[in-house]
């Protein structure tokens, strides 16, 4: 293989129903990052049926290129279709760097596209840079570092430790990236991109598989990372029972509740609640942190928020390193007061 030959940043633009997903536009943000240090462009794969309309959206949010493959059998997502148009594309193109999201799509298409273009992938990646690697060369060795390589970070271990991959020898070198953790950079309505159109040809084999019905069900649970206000509890809170008070706290700010994973483990919220490196990322622009110590894990998932409001008793406790406003003494005893002096407080507003 000539790596010589692979150029650009490229991401899969995943749309759903006919229109792009945010995830998108946060993997353009970041690929643009990367392509400033390597000195290249970034290029948006939009793959589905009738989609051209949303080419544009990429553009305006930074994409230099979209390759479009536009094609019927692409109408609804199925494996086998998606793998092999991605895998044409990098085939026919051959980028340097290709992201995907780590979404339910995201994390089939990307293992079954870089075993189709004989290359690694790091999954669930909450960090990127372009660097050396190794990292670092033992006294006395010689300098057998590769430079620009794609340095990928992700959790280990059940979130326990931090580790960093690198694909020194294949291209392109493959990531599936955690929704929520990178930043979409501002949309620019009418800026200009080159628009490929390239489609690889669809003949159904046996590894296609045949929908027949779609059943769309709407969730009960609260998507965290679209809310701007969340009081989030820890294993300080207590019990499930005492999440009432957290409860009562987010319906007068007009928030919602989230948790750190010590409460999924109990069993006391779903873990589709959980903020961190094994749960999900949030910048909302209020963050409660109540009964959380602060571990790097869930640090990794909020510390973005523009204001972060801590409640422990430990007055050591990690979370008051990153928070804005910190509360030490008794959960029980402050929330309330504070949900009840919020509450007086708007009430007089509204008045």
């Amino acid at each position: 293989m000539n790596l010589e030959e692979y150029k650009g940043v490229y991401i899969f633009a995943e749309q759903v129903d006919g229109k792009v997903s945010n995830i998108a536009y946060e993997l353009i943000g970041e690929a643009k990052n990367l392509a400033e240090a390597l000195k290249t462009d970034v290029t948006a794969v939009l793959i589905g049926s009738g989609v051209k309309g949303e080419a544009e959206k990429l553009g305006a949010y930074g994409a230099d290129r979209v390759i479009l493959v536009d094609d019927p059998a692409l109408k609804e997502y199925r494996t086998e279709p998606y793998t092999h148009a991605l895998a044409e594309v990098i085939n026919k193109y051959k980028p340097e760097i290709v992201l995907i999201g780590a979404t339910p799509i995201g994390r089939d298409l990307g293992p079954s596209t870089s075993a189709r273009v004989a290359t690694g992938l790091t999954a669930d990646c909450t960090k990127l840079e372009i660097g050396d690697f190794p990292l670092t060369v033992p006294a006395g060795k010689e300098d057998t570092q590769k430079h620009n390589q794609l340095l990928m970070t992700r959790p280990a271990f059940g979130g326990n430790t931090i580790a960093t991959i690198a694909c020194p020898n294949n291209r392109p070198q493959m990531a599936t990236v955690r929704p929520g953790v990178m930043q979409k950079r501002a949309k620019e309505d009418g800026r200009k991109f080159e628009l490929v159109e390239f489609n690889p040809g669809f003949t159904p084999n046996k590894r296609y598989v045949e929908i027949l019905e779609v059943v769309k069900k709407i969730s009960d649970t609260v998507d965290i990372m679209n809310a701007k206000i969340l009081v989030s509890g820890g294993r300080g809170v207590g019990s499930a029972e005492n999440f009432k008070i957290l409860d009562e706290l987010a319906e007068v700010l007009g928030g919602e509740v989230s948790c750190s994973r010590a409460v999924v483990d109990a069993g006391w919220k779903p873990q589709a609640l959980q903020v961190g490196q094994t749960g999900k990322t949030v910048r909302p622009q209020l963050y409660f942190a109540i009964g959380i110590s602060g571990a790097i894990q869930h640090l990794a998932g909020m510390e973005d928020s523009d204001l972060i409001i801590a409640i422990n008793k430990d007055e050591d406790a990690p979370i008051f390193d990153v928070a804005d406003i910190g509360i030490v003494g008794d959960l029980n005893q402050i929330v309330p007061a504070l949900t009840k002096q919020i509450a007086n407080y708007l009430a007089t507003k509204k008045q």
